[in-house]
């Protein structure tokens, strides 16, 4: 499994599908993980015996099998809550939908220190989920003959190292091989110490092309933003127009997205209602490690030590990796349109549900990635996570569920992402399974 240590963390997937140590095998699995990146997921346990098991194609005609039990909603309410108030985030928001019923809860306040409560209507920065809108766009601009799947990068961007052999495709699959830019001191010393730069694609794809790449072209899994950022770039070529213009148009019109944006690069306010979002690290120190030392844990812990405020932070180092703005509703609209076919054609959505493959090919039950969507358990969809933001998103097309989780804390003190930890509870909730021990990154 390709080491995810020196990744950062809020644009790192893979450290978030580690996390989960799921996958859709003939049982559901959850389990839990060290906080060792590169080791495998802990062995997992399997529906309760005796559960009756769902088997069957999702729409996007990808196999699978879960176990959706009776909905609990005063147990899915208590994880929320429960694991809300251990990871020390000062706010979350999650929302439910099932054909058992739906259920949307909040916590605490948008402000660390203050008294005004979450709703379901703040604005919060997605992170990586803005990548789903990225990679969608391509395969529409491939359902439109307008480019290929097995294109080489070489035919729209001459600079990139080996671009000959790097494929569209392998780009959507973050298997370049390509540098992650977003691993470099360059960019994490100059987040700390000028934290309102405005960066232009070009300049954070300058960072990365002269660095040695992880592999060769589809060689193995490495999660690079500069993949997107490449993306967004070409498709900016192809349709003329910028990026942000392109998915207003391809994405949040179709699916009536009214709460949601691509922020134009020179600004770092959010739309309101909004929550602020906190950090206590700052983006040097997360290079090595997202955990805070056990003294200053405690110290978070019993109050004395407090995050920082990252929430006007500019975010424009992550462009069409990650400068997404959303809100919960939005962002369950955004995961049943991408899971349920609204933005494709039949054969390139199941071509894209298809793609899901093991980020470590030598474990069958690896978590999956494919063309900008991740596989959790039964649920497809992304994570994402920015400083003081983090998401998860995910659909079950077959039994149609869909959750979304948000919090304005990332990372939590002890180094687990809250958002994806709570999601990866609240899972084991619904499908009959629970996590291996205390949820760990």
């Amino acid at each position: 499994m390709t080491s995810s240590r020196h990744n950062h963390h809020w644009h790192v997937p893979s450290r978030l599908l580690i996390a989960f140590g799921i996958a859709t095998a003939t049982a559901l699995a959850i389990s839990g993980c060290t906080s060792t990146p590169t080791q495998a997921p802990a062995s997992s346990t399997g529906p309760p015996s005796g559960a009756a098991s769902t088997t069957g194609t999702t729409e996007g005609g990808k196999t699978g099998s879960a176990t959706l039990g009776a909905l609990d909603k005063a147990r899915v309410q208590d994880t929320f809550r429960t694991l809300a108030k251990e990871l020390l985030v000062p706010g979350a928001a999650m929302m439910l939908r099932t054909p058992q019923g739906d259920v949307s809860l909040t916590y605490g306040v948008t402000s660390a220190g203050g008294s005004t409560s979450v709703s379901l209507d703040d604005h919060i920065r997605i992170g990586s989920v803005t990548k789903t809108w990225t990679g969608t766009v391509i395969l529409q601009l491939v359902q439109e003959g307008k480019l290929k799947l097995e294109d080489p990068v070489s035919k729209y961007r001459s600079d990139v190292p080996n671009g000959d052999n790097i494929t569209i495709e392998q780009l959507l699959t973050m298997r370049s091989g390509i540098y992650n830019y977003s691993e470099s001191y360059e960019l994490s010393n100059a987040l700390d110490t000028t934290p309102q730069r405005v960066w232009t694609p070009e300049q954070l794809v300058a960072i990365a092309l002269p660095l040695p790449a992880y592999f060769g072209p589809g060689e193995g899994f490495h999660y690079s933003n500069t993949n997107t950022v490449l993306l967004g770039l070409i498709a900016e070529k192809l349709e003329g127009k910028g990026f942000g213009q392109i998915v207003r148009d391809r994405i949040f019109g179709p699916l009536g997205l009214k709460q949601t944006s691509l922020p134009a690069s020179d600004t770092s306010g959010l739309p309101k209602p909004f929550s602020r979002g906190y950090m206590y690290m700052d983006n040097l120190l997360t290079l090595s490690t997202p955990r805070l030392p056990a003294d200053l844990i405690a110290k978070a812990q019993d109050g004395s030590l407090k995050p920082n405020d990252y929430t006007n932070a500019n975010p424009s180092w992550t462009w069409a990796a990650g400068q997404g703005v959303s809100t919960a509703g939005d962002l369950m609209t955004l995961a049943e349109g991408l899971t349920d076919g609204k933005l494709l054609n039949p054969d390139l959505q199941k071509k894209r549900m298809d793609s899901l493959a093991p980020i470590d090919p030598d474990n069958p039950d690896a978590a999956l990635y494919g063309m900008a969507l991740a596989q959790f358990g039964p649920l497809y969809g992304h994570t994402g996570e920015l400083p003081g933001y983090n998401t998860f998103m995910g659909r079950d097309p077959q039994d149609k569920v869909t959750l979304v989780v948000w919090t304005n804390l990332a990372p939590s003190p002890d180094g687990r992402d809250p958002a994806s930890t709570i999601a990866k509870a609240i899972i084991g909730d619904l499908y009959g399974a629970a996590p291996t021990g205390p949820a760990t990154r």
